[in-house]
């Protein structure tokens, strides 16, 4: 697979019919801040969910 250019047009071809929450998505995930705050959540949690203040901060909800 070749690396991703974040320079070139044709990496983001896919975003080209894409929805805004789709784009938000695409700048959340690589957001290091939410990166490392989810990894730690779902570490520390029993059960593996996201908390409910997670989501608020963030300002995300997930699809069920």
């Amino acid at each position: 697979m070749p690396e991703f250019d974040w320079r070139s047009p044709e990496s983001y071809k896919s975003l080209q019919n894409a929805e805004t929450t789709d784009i938000a998505w695409e700048c959340l995930r690589r957001n290091a801040d939410y990166r490392h705050e989810h990894e730690a959540m779902i570490a520390n949690s029993p059960d593996g969910e996201v908390t409910e203040e997670f989501r608020r901060k963030w300002g995300i909800c997930f699809r069920l």
